[in-house]
C-alpha cells in the first residue's frame, strides 16, 4: 500500500514550481535594488518564541501551530510566520551593533493547521522584507513603495493599497477607551461569538471582522486616525505625501487594525479584486516595540509579508519554460554520439535532453513532441556516420 501525502500540503511540479521560482528570482532582483539582503531562518524554534511576538490570545497561537516536544522534553514549533524567526536572528547576531539600518528578507514555507482551502494551505509559503533601525517616515512609505513595484514586476493587476495609522503608545490608550466606551453601547448579541470575546480582551480587532453584522455595529465606532498625537499625524502624513509624490494610489481604511501593542503608526494591505475571498495579498507596517518585546535593544522596525499560493493564483495558469532540444538517438551506437552531443550543447548554454532507451521512429518523435522542446535533433546510422545530425523545428 502506498503512502499518500499530508492533507494541507502539496507536491508541486512545473509549471507550478516555474512560478514559484519566478516570484522569488522577481523578490531577489527588486528587494536587491533597495538594499535588501536575503535572510535564511530556522523552519523550527523555541515556541515561546512565537507566543511572545504573534501574543498568546491569538488563534494562531491557541488553535493553529505545529508544537510538539523534543526529546529533552522541550516545545518547539514549525515557525507559522517569518518574521518572529527573522527578528530571533537580528538579536543573537548582534545585528544591531554593526549596522545602522538592516534590511532583510526572506521566503520559505510556513506552517499552520487550518482547514485547507483555495490559496491556503497547512504548508504555506511567504516572502517577508523587515526594515529595522529607522524610525523615519520614508523607511514605511519606500517599503510600501518596494512592494507595489515587486507586484507589478510579477505583472500583477487589479490591487488596491489600503493603509492606516495606527498611533503610538501614548495615544492609541485614548482610542481604545473610546471604542471600548462605544462597544459597552452595542447588543453583545449581535457580535460573533469572536467578536464578543475580543470586546474584553482585543477590541481592535472587533474593527476588522469580516462578518457583515459586526461590520454593520461597527460603522459609527471610533476612527484611530482621529485620535493621533501630533507625531503620528505627522509620521503618517509624510507617508502619505511621498506616496502622493510617487503617484502612487491608496484607499485610507478605517478599519485596517493590528491587535499587538507593538505595532504601531503605518499599517497597511494589498488586497486582489481577482482571486475571490480570499482577498488580502500582502501586508504589513510598523512595530517599533516588537525587538524589544523578545529581549533585543529598542530598535524600530517596518515590514510586510505576502503570501505566495495567492501570488500564484493572480498570475493564472503558468507554462513550463520550453527546453531547447530533444535528441532522438535511433540506435547503440547513435546513442552515444548523441550522449556526448548534448553534454556539448549543454555546456554551450543550451538545455535539453534525449532518449535512453530503443523505440520506433514515431515512438521516439511522440515523446519529442510531449517534451515542448524547440527543437527536435535526430542521429541514426547514417548520421552517426557522416558526423551530422537532423534539425527539426518543433514549434513549426
Amino acid at each position: 500500500m502506498s503512502i499518500a501525502r499530508i492533507k494541507g500540503f502539496a507536491d508541486m511540479f512545473p509549471p507550478d514550481s516555474d512560478q514559484f521560482t519566478r516570484i522569488e528570482n522577481t523578490a531577489r532582483s527588486v528587494f536587491g535594488r533597495y538594499g535588501f539582503v536575503e535572510l535564511r531562518t530556522p523552519l523550527l524554534e523555541f515556541t515561546e518564541l512565537f507566543c511572545r511576538s504573534i501574543g498568546e490570545e491569538t488563534d494562531v497561537v491557541q488553535k493553529e501551530m505545529y508544537t510538539f516536544p523534543d526529546r529533552k522534553g522541550r516545545s518547539l514549533t514549525l515557525r507559522p510566520e517569518a518574521t518572529a524567526g527573522v527578528m530571533r536572528a537580528y538579536i543573537e547576531s548582534g545585528l544591531t551593533n554593526r549596522e545602522p539600518v538592516s534590511r532583510l528578507f526572506t521566503t520559505g514555507p510556513m506552517f499552520r493547521y487550518e482547514r485547507p482551502q483555495k490559496g491556503r494551505m497547512r504548508q504555506f509559503h511567504q516572502i517577508n522584507c523587515e526594515c529595522l533601525g529607522s524610525h523615519s517616515p520614508m523607511a514605511d512609505a519606500e517599503l510600501v513603495s518596494m512592494l507595489l513595484r515587486f507586484l507589478s514586476d510579477l505583472g500583477l493587476t487589479d490591487l488596491t493599497l489600503k493603509i492606516n495609522s495606527l498611533g503610538c503608545s501614548e495615544c492609541r490608550p485614548k482610542f481604545k477607551a473610546a471604542l471600548l466606551e462605544y462597544l459597552k453601547g452595542v447588543d453583545r448579541d449581535a457580535l460573533c461569538p469572536d467578536c464578543a470575546r475580543r470586546v474584553e480582551t482585543n477590541p481592535l480587532r472587533v474593527l476588522d471582522c469580516k462578518q457583515p453584522g459586526c461590520r454593520a455595529i461597527t460603522d459609527n465606532a471610533p476612527k484611530l486616525i482621529d485620535y493621533n498625537c501630533p507625531d503620528c499625524r505627522a509620521h503618517f502624513d509624510t507617508v502619505l505625501h511621498l506616496l502622493d509624490g510617487q503617484g502612487l494610489a491608496y484607499e485610507l481604511d478605517h478599519r485596517l487594525v493590528r491587535g499587538l501593542d507593538y505595532y504601531c503608526r503605518t499599517t497597511f494591505e494589498v488586497v486582489s479584486g481577482s482571486i475571490g475571498a480570499q482577498a488580502a495579498v500582502a501586508g504589513g507596517g510598523r512595530y517599533d516595540g516588537l525587538v524589544k518585546s523578545l529581549g533585543g535593544p529598542d530598535v524600530p522596525g517596518v515590514g510586510f509579508a505576502c503570501g505566495m499560493e495567492r501570488l500564484a493564483l493572480m498570475m493564472g495558469e503558468g507554462n513550463a519554460a520550453a527546453s531547447d532540444f530533444y535528441l532522438v538517438a535511433m540506435d547503440a551506437q547513435s546513442r552515444t554520439q548523441g550522449w556526448l552531443l548534448a553534454q556539448n550543447l549543454r555546456d554551450a548554454g543550451l538545455t535539453g535532453e534525449m532518449n535512453f532507451s530503443e523505440g520506433g521512429f514515431k515512438s521516439l518523435m511522440r515523446q519529442a513532441g510531449k517534451s515542448g522542446a524547440k527543437h527536435c535533433l535526430i542521429i541514426g546510422p547514417d548520421e552517426a556516420a557522416q558526423g551530422s545530425v537532423v534539425v527539426k523545428n518543433l514549434e513549426s
